[in-house]
């Protein structure tokens, strides 16, 4: 089938690292399926993709293209993580009329009569938090599937907000909240999470402002989530059945489709030798790759993994405390340090540290994580609890140490603590003494071992979930027959 015959899904993620990746994952599946893709970046990501791969990384295929929309902030040439509230902020309010233009221009692309013009579009894949999109797909007629980046759990969480605001549970009434004991409230009204405490749920409920922005924003993403066409979550069934179940009460007549792990769907349905596998990525960093010849001079499940994510930032002394509890343990460590890791400054770790620790660290700005995770030298991952990092985890069958920072992170660490029994969790006033004691534990005792067993199990479940009828497979089949072409001609 030529181009100009298939069916065209533009897709928008929100423009930070966390949701670039699954929704770039999903778009190579549904090239694969047959789609051509328009892939949209904000300006600013361009520009920095294009610093990081290559001035030729964004050139596509003749049916993978990529286009930009502005995201509403000053320009900037800074290689940073954006503030995410102004950005939230930004895109909410600026992005759907350039969207709209994008939208007009690919419909005129795909009028006029040349070979290589595409197809026009019959759906969208849009960011769950990027929900101007809806507007758009209802003024022309197509379906949208909204995909949140986060776990089941964390978006439940968030999908409760409404109703612990008209309870008056959040935000806080005062400052004391934070030494008092109130986030230690248990909540027994939600689904799958009994008795769950106020300090597990997303942290953008920590505020004694009403009209705090974060918490507005949240509401406002909540509810608009249920004018989709179908919910997408990167997780699977048996990992989350219980919180899906309790998004299927409050999203009612929705399809809530666990159409994850991605990248072992990724595995399981692309070739390796596609171009789509080869020729399209989505890293904001460089990759170091020496991170992995230096894993393969490890011996088996010795090495600990240390990776903040994208968006977290440290203080000096939480580095210090962090480096200081590694070399205690004595245990090697592969420690990624983003440019951008503390907060206001340069990330310099103490020369005693780098000395004594001589022969058995690594230190890397980014990594080929999935990889990493997957490398058989990694032993345990202390992790900052973003959804992709530790679903990868899960996946990968390493057991994890939990700091969460903020967002649904505090609900992805009790879920891997309480539900899972892959995790356990570093104190947020971090010290070296209780990180390098847990550090030990996870690599050498009782619990690390019935910890790595549980995470063996989920990544076999996760395995499953994304082969032959699995019931990822059965989910993805469901949104690309049901949901994505059901505007097609039958």
């Amino acid at each position: 089938m030529g181009s100009r015959g298939k069916p065209h899904a533009v897709c928008i993620p929100y423009p930070a690292q966390g949701h670039i990746n699954p929704i770039l994952k999903l778009a190579k599946l549904l090239h694969h399926s047959g789609f051509h893709i328009t892939f949209v970046h904000t300006v600013y990501n361009h520009n920095r993709l294009l610093k990081t791969n290559g001035p030729d990384s964004l050139d596509g295929l003749p049916d993978f293209q990529f286009e930009t929309i502005p995201d509403g902030l000053p320009p900037s040439d800074a290689d940073v993580t954006q503030d995410i509230p102004a950005l939230c902020e930004s895109t909410m309010r600026t992005c759907l009329p350039p969207f709209r233009e994008l939208l007009a221009k690919l419909h005129a692309k795909s009028l006029t009569t040349p070979a290589e013009a595409p197809p026009p579009v019959t759906c969208i894949v849009s960011d769950g938090i990027m929900s101007f999109t809806l507007d758009a797909a209802e003024e022309i007629g197509v379906p949208i599937a909204l995909m949140w980046t986060t776990s089941a759990c964390g978006f439940l969480g968030y999908s409760h907000f409404p109703d612990l605001t008209s309870r008056g549970l959040i935000p806080p009434k005062d400052e004391s909240f934070m030494t008092d004991g109130y986030l230690n409230t248990a909540i027994d009204s939600i689904q799958g999470m009994r008795d769950i405490r106020l300090r597990d749920l997303p942290s953008f409920l920590r505020t004694t402002n009403p009209d705090d922005f974060m918490l507005g924003y949240i509401h406002h993403q909540v509810k608009r989530a249920s004018r989709a066409d179908a919910i997408l979550l990167n997780t699977f069934s048996a990992l989350e059945q219980d919180f899906l179940d309790g998004l299927s009460e409050i999203h009612k007549r929705k399809k809530i489709l666990a159409i994850g792990p991605l990248q072992y769907l990724s595995i399981n349905k692309i070739p390796k030798n596609s171009p789509v596998q080869s020729n399209i990525c989505s890293n904001l960093w460089k990759d170091e790759p020496e991170c992995i010849t230096w894993l393969n001079s490890q011996k088996p499940d010795s090495v600990v993994y240390v990776n903040y994510g994208s968006i977290t930032v440290l203080s000096p002394q939480q580095l210090v405390e962090f480096a200081w509890g590694l070399a205690d343990s004595k245990y090697s460590f592969l420690w990624i340090i983003r440019p951008d890791l503390v907060a206001g400054d340069t990330a310099v770790l103490p020369p005693e540290f780098v000395e004594e620790t001589r022969g058995r660290g690594f230190m890397a700005s980014w990594c080929p994580q999935e990889q990493v995770l997957s490398h058989s030298s990694v032993g345990g991952f202390l992790t900052h609890c973003g959804w992709n990092s530790m679903l990868e985890s899960l996946v990968g069958g390493v057991p994890m140490l939990c700091w969460p920072f903020f967002a649904e992170q505090q609900t992805n660490s009790w879920a891997a603590c309480t539900k899972w029994g892959a995790g356990m969790e570093i104190n947020n006033d971090v010290k070296r003494v209780g990180v390098s004691k847990l550090v030990r534990e996870l690599m050498e005792g009782e619990k690390g071992k019935e910890m790595k067993r549980m995470a063996k199990e989920w990544k076999r479940l996760g395995e499953e979930a994304a082969t032959n009828d699995g019931s990822s497979i059965l989910d993805f089949e469901t949104l690309v027959n049901e949901v994505l072409l059901s505007n097609s001609p039958k």
